[in-house]
């Protein structure tokens, strides 16, 4: 009785062991993202989730199980990172009806929908700056392998002070404002902000988000005012501090962006009316900042060549800030101001993230400028440059194909052939 179980055992130590598959890309251009330069004809092996050699050469498979990827005529990149979407977020004239008539799950579906999307345009990773706590379920669910979507680092819910921009009571008659009570994410006072932070750290936020100023779609009157004082912005940063988080703060006018950077926050997202004072100060302190110049364009031309598809109040914010955002860019840029990839996607359709790298360009920015935002600067502004960024051993296997170089046709990043995460292929044409 005892043999047959004796004999699987001898077998099972006798057998080879299993050889790991590996996976390899030859690639006919290799964007290295550090020196600019583009390698010709390069093999990337890639085992599980992981880079584990970038070769000279289009290197032969050494066993039956590996994979071979042809990418000979296309030029390969990092998995790009934008450091500002909105998942849950579609662009509709009804978004304020929604706000009313969407289920929780209704918006999980879509939010997963505009995910993958954004996968497949390219984008590996992403920083999701505020929803309603789906986009952290979303997170988790990806990260479990339940549904495909980038790598997401949550801000769960975003903090505003009473009437800021992430108020969602802004514009509801009293009565609708009594019923809706004191939203956990209104925060006032240097203890309420402390409170706000710890709130999204107990729910799994990854990092934490603010708003020192209005903002443009909302139903406030004023996009540009200050609407925290440096002490609670202070309060914010050294209470994220101590629990491992950082701070992206929402920013539009010059006054609320200084406050911000004094108090310590770790990048200034949107930046449209900053000054010469708060560009020098940003520059000095080395602040992030995280242009999102398609949501200005997006916003303004919608309101300008679609009467009523925004209320008034939101149609006239749109005009005077987002026809600003490009040349405060220019003027930031040229100051040294650190940059780092963002587009505000929700506010315009996901998966056009890619069209903010023609506009940082006309305003005089490379396009490998443009391309290491989205790459080297967008994975140190998260602190994952251990992981991400570039194309070396022992990183994630977050690769990119275009058919182009996008060295001399930037808009070749909008038409990816090829996008890899984590060493699984999720688009391959």
């Amino acid at each position: 009785m005892r043999l047959i179980p004796t004999l699987l055992l001898a077998l099972l130590l006798a057998a080879p062991a299993a050889v790991a598959q590996k996976t390899l890309l030859h690639c006919g251009r290799l964007l290295d993202v550090r020196s600019g330069k583009l390698l010709s004809q390069q093999t990337i092996v890639v085992e599980r989730d992981r880079i584990t050699a970038v070769q000279a050469g289009y290197t032969a498979a050494s066993s039956p199980q590996d994979k071979i990827i042809n990418l000979e005529n296309r030029t390969v990149l990092p998995g790009l990172i934008d450091c500002h979407v909105h998942l849950e977020s579609t662009p509709s004239r009804s978004n304020f009806r929604e706000g009313f008539t969407l289920n929780p799950a209704d918006v999980a579906f879509r939010a997963q929908a505009n995910a993958l999307v954004t996968l497949r345009a390219g984008f590996t990773t992403v920083r999701d700056c505020g929803g309603s706590g789906v986009n952290t379920s979303l997170r988790n669910a990806v990260a479990q392998g339940l549904v495909p979507g980038p790598r997401i680092y949550s801000a769960g819910m975003p903090i505003s002070a009473t009437g800021g921009h992430m108020d969602e009571t802004d514009g509801l008659n009293e009565d609708q404002m009594t019923k809706a009570g004191h939203p956990i994410n209104l925060a006032n006072g240097p203890d309420q902000c402390r409170q706000a932070v710890r709130e999204q750290f107990k729910r799994g936020a990854d990092l934490i988000k603010i708003a020192s100023t209005g903002g443009v779609l909302d139903l406030s009157k004023d996009g540009t005012g200050a609407q925290y004082t440096e002490a609670e912005i202070r309060a914010i940063v050294e209470t994220a501090r101590d629990l491992g988080l950082r701070v992206a703060c929402h920013a539009h006018g010059a006054e609320g962006i200084k406050r911000a950077v004094r108090a310590g926050v770790t990048s200034i997202d949107h930046g449209s009316l900053m000054d010469d004072e708060a560009i020098a100060l940003m520059a000095k302190t080395r602040t992030w900042y995280v242009p999102t110049l398609i949501a200005g364009k997006s916003v303004a031309d919608t309101a300008r060549l679609r009467p009523g598809y925004f209320p008034p109040v939101i149609a006239a914010k749109a005009l005077a800030v987002g026809t600003k955002m490009q040349g405060t860019f220019g003027r930031a840029t040229k100051a040294g101001v650190r940059v780092a990839f963002g587009t505000d996607a929700g506010v315009f359709r996901h998966g056009l993230n890619a069209k903010e790298f023609g506009y940082m360009t006309e305003t005089g920015f490379s396009p490998l400028e443009a391309i290491r935002t989205a790459t080297l600067n967008a994975a140190e502004l998260l602190g994952e440059t251990a992981d991400l960024g570039t194309l070396e051993a022992g990183k994630f296997a977050d690769i990119v194909a275009l058919d182009g170089d996008p060295l001399q046709d930037i808009s070749a990043l909008l038409r990816p052939v090829f996008v890899m995460k984590a060493g699984v292929t999720y688009r391959q044409e």
